[in-house]
């Protein structure tokens, strides 16, 4: 015969394994419910993509040392800054792309940032009998193109290389944001003094000294 006390120990395991059965289903349940509601309040419409618009690319070419207008279009965000690092991202990816006409590995993922700024006001623009000064929300900006040290370190090395790399990245900002006057460049966030041996990344470059050779088909 089974002494009382073991009938009460089990009677008490019993009851306990079932009502932890009962809440581990109730747990379940909830957590079900819970699912079910996430997928509800999910949204159902696809992300906003930039609409497709015109840009304006200065393509090198190594052949006869040119710039070569090619007018794509392509999908642009209204940030200047974004806009600036989607057009350059085109320009590299075309380099990068077989068969190129300015062969230089890396493409879009080579521009890391592009940050517009003001540029400071001319001080002898605000003398007596001259013409007053544009504000700096509309006037000419400075271009900072932060590009990869895997760019940099994989670019082929030659005066006239770099320095056509260098004049399309400046001549497809102007042309696509005139207000960018100047541009300066930055390899993961720091100055360095060339970008693979010859063309000079401590000094500001002007926008609109890269002059394209001649026009191609809009694509």
């Amino acid at each position: 015969m089974i002494p009382r006390y073991q009938q009460i120990i089990f009677a008490v395991l019993l009851l306990t394994s079932l009502g932890m059965g009962v809440l581990l289903w109730r747990l379940r349940e909830r957590a079900h419910e819970r699912l079910v509601a996430g997928a509800d309040s999910a949204p159902t419409r696809a992300p906003e993509v930039a609409p497709a618009e015109q840009a304006t690319l200065l393509l090198a070419n190594d052949t006869d040392g040119t710039l070569l207008t090619q007018v794509q279009s392509l999908p642009l965000p209204a940030e200047p800054g974004a806009r600036a690092r989607a057009v350059l991202g085109r320009l590299l990816d075309l380099y990068a792309a077989p068969g190129s006409t300015h062969p230089v590995p890396g493409g879009a993922a080579s521009v890391a940032q592009v940050f517009l700024m003001p540029m400071p006001a001319n001080e002898s623009a605000e003398q007596p009998g001259r013409a007053p000064q544009q504000s700096s929300e509309n006037g000419p900006q400075l271009a900072i193109v932060n590009l990869t040290a895997g760019f940099a370190s994989s670019h082929p090395s030659g005066l006239e290389t770099e320095g056509l790399t260098v004049l399309s990245i400046c001549g497809t900002l102007h042309a696509n944001l005139p207000r960018v006057a100047e541009v300066r460049f930055l390899i993961d966030g720091q100055q360095r003094a060339t970008l693979a041996g010859h063309a000079d990344l401590t000094r500001t470059y002007l926008a609109g000294e890269a002059a394209p050779a001649a026009a191609e088909a809009s694509q």
